[in-house]
């Protein structure tokens, strides 16, 4: 088959959407016709999941996804899939980023070409990678260049027991970041358990967890994705104007990035509305979970009896038992509190008027913790249902 030819025609099929807005995440492939293919389809899924987002997540639904967007995404999928395969033994060949891949292809069991389509229930919103590549070049690695060197300011927005954080505006990828950077006073073992954060936090690829990108030894400090506000921040400023359907998708998005954690063999151990972090895309707000300084690790020895006990929402009765104890019961209890939180925007336990929250909340703190949810996935079952 001749390659050249090929292309050509995949070319002249979206010539009609031609865009090189994201020509520049493919840059590393040498042909500068697959950048275009790449760019162009990249713009395409983007829009299509931009308008689905609309109607995401179904939760306990289904939505109707309009008959243009059904056919523009079913269209790119199948284009993707054939150019895989005829590109597969030559020097373009490509995969798909892991998280794009397994939403294309869910997408692709309901997608139809005419008419529309039926978008099933407990689908969640879409994350648009918006400054990452969606096809990534076989065999090939980013080297990072030391010959140009760009400083940027730092403005402080927040700080800790281990850290402080700051964001800076990129010019080259015109956009935000955040930094945080280790306290200069740390011991030995803080500095470690600061790096163990960084560690985990880069081995997670989850929609609803904060991405890091770059660890700087010589700072103690790494770079990740800036978002806007704290879940706290945001419950404060739009309690009175949110509906249930709305704190129902929040929690949904929190579970499901617990559901990931936990089948990881860690535990946060520092959950509060101030380590879930907010971002908003045009109206549709997006929950991800930040600060691992606490993450329990199996056989990590970063845990010692006289930890200190920390977050507001944890077990109380850890201050008893001691903060080293801490297992899934705590987990629970501490995640039940915040759903609470955000599916009424109080922190005090009392007077709860909706009777399917009161029974959900007594059963997640129950004092005797045999009585306690055993894990998150039958927290969402039980959220689904609440009126």
């Amino acid at each position: 088959m001749n390659i050249d030819n090929y292309l050509e025609g995949v070319y002249r099929q979206i010539a009609y959407c031609e865009s090189d807005e994201y020509g520049w995440l493919y840059k590393g492939f040498n042909n500068d016709k697959i950048q275009i293919i790449f760019s162009t389809l990249h713009n395409l899924i983007n829009k299509c999941y931009e308008k689905m987002n609309t109607r995401l997540p179904t939760v306990d639904n289904v939505s109707h996804y309009w008959a243009e967007e059904s056919r523009n995404l079913l269209f790119a999928i199948e284009l993707i899939n054939d150019l895989q395969y005829k590109l597969k033994n030559t020097e373009s060949a490509f995969g798909l980023d892991e998280y794009y891949s397994e939403i294309l292809e869910k997408c692709k069991s309901f997608l139809k070409k005419i008419g529309g389509s039926t978008i099933p229930s407990f689908m969640d919103q879409v994350v648009i990678y918006y400054t990452i590549p969606i096809f990534i070049k076989k065999d090939s690695v980013k080297i990072e260049s030391d010959v140009t060197h760009n400083y940027y300011n730092l403005k402080l927005i927040g700080e800790g027991s281990y850290a402080k954080v700051f964001k800076y505006y990129d010019q080259f990828y015109n956009k935000k970041f955040a930094l945080k950077r280790a306290l200069p006073n740390l011991d030995e073992k803080e500095v470690k358990r600061f790096k163990q954060e960084f560690k985990q936090l880069h081995s997670l690829s989850h929609p609803y967890i904060i991405e890091v990108y770059r660890y700087d030894e010589a700072n103690n400090e790494y770079i990740m994705e800036y978002l806007d506000m704290t879940l706290e921040q945001y419950i404060q400023a739009n309690n009175t104007k949110l509906s249930l359907k709305s704190r129902k998708r929040i929690c949904f998005q929190i579970l499901s990035a617990f559901n990931y954690i936990h089948s990881k063999g860690l535990l946060h151990r520092d959950i509060s509305p101030k380590n879930i972090l907010i971002k908003q895309h045009d109206g549709l707000i997006v929950a991800k979970v930040s600060d691992f300084g606490l993450v329990k690790v199996p056989n990590s020895q970063l845990t010692t009896a006289d930890t200190e006990f920390k977050g507001y929402f944890n077990d109380p009765q850890l201050k008893l038992d001691g903060f080293s104890s801490y297992s899934m019961v705590h987990e629970i209890y501490a995640l039940t509190y915040l759903m609470y939180y955000i599916l009424t925007g109080r922190t005090n336990i009392s007077d709860i008027d909706n009777s399917a929250i009161d029974k959900f909340v007594k059963k997640g703190l129950a004092s005797n913790t045999s009585e306690r949810y055993a894990n998150v996935n039958e927290m969402i079952d039980v959220i689904r249902k609440i009126k």
